[in-house]
């Protein structure tokens, strides 16, 4: 059963600045994340992107650290998240870049997909898992078949939808997923996609997608920010419709054709 709400909204991001092994990556980003909205992240390589999702879904490495304002997710700090990170990375199911190439060699499909589940709960019933597993491999459009394979065995497409299972095995109150759509045609495209507004619409499922195809802002419904060197150089309601910086007009033609 969908869990309550526990904030006013998804994401409140204050002046947010990051840092990586003591350089800044992410300096001043604001925006606001709805519940049930959706916010796609674009921006040439290395503006950021990446290491914002991360920091939001509770998962930065090592390395990687907030060094001023804040990001509210889900009623808890991702600068201060304390013993609440284990909250955090409940409530969010994160996609991270390369997901499906980084799925563990010595896990079947299945023991990847409810890992977020296993790791909390030992105990959990083994029928119920299975079904909620079976359940995802049919919504993304994988074989019931592959639940026993490992993920070597597949292609980089259904590694990358194994991974999206993975993401979406808790039903999170938050989406990250930093290049969703990466390996997958047309047809699986579309099964990923509805899976989103599926949850969207069913219990008010937020995403924060980081990606740099404007066709994936217009098949979410997604407001649009736009990176450049870790600073804000657009925002709108669409990847049409952006408020761009003074200065930055060439990037709207090189991130958004």
């Amino acid at each position: 059963m969908p869990r309550a709400q526990t904030a006013d909204v998804a994401v409140q991001a204050t002046d947010l600045s990051l840092a990586r092994s003591g350089q800044r990556i992410v300096d001043g980003v604001s925006f606001t994340l709805a519940h049930g909205a959706t916010l796609t992240v674009m921006g040439p390589t290395g503006s950021g992107k990446s290491s914002l999702a991360a920091v939001l879904a509770g998962r930065p490495d090592g390395d990687l650290a907030v060094v001023g304002g804040e990001a509210i997710v889900q009623g808890i700090s991702a600068r201060r998240p304390g013993r609440a990170v284990r909250t955090l990375t409940y409530l969010a199911g994160y996609l991270p870049q390369g997901a499906g190439a980084t799925l563990p060699s010595r896990l079947t499909v299945a023991e990847v997909i409810g890992e977020p589940i296993t790791s909390r709960d030992r105990r959990v019933n083994g029928r119920a898992l299975a079904v909620r597993v079976a359940t995802l491999l049919d919504e993304l459009q994988l074989p019931l078949g592959a639940a026993q394979k490992y993920p070597y065995e597949l292609s980089a497409g259904m590694r990358q939808r194994v991974a999206m299972a993975r993401a979406l095995v808790l039903d999170p109150r938050l989406l990250v997923a930093d290049d969703v759509y990466a390996n997958l045609d047309i047809e699986v495209r579309g099964a990923v996609r509805e899976a989103i507004l599926r949850r969207r619409a069913s219990y008010g499922m937020s995403a924060f997608i980081v990606t740099n195809d404007p066709d994936a802002a217009r098949e979410l419904d997604a407001d649009v920010l736009v990176l450049r060197s870790g600073h804000v150089v657009a925002y709108g309601a669409s990847a049409d419709a952006m408020l761009w910086t003074p200065d930055e007009a060439s990037e709207q033609r090189s991130v958004v054709r």
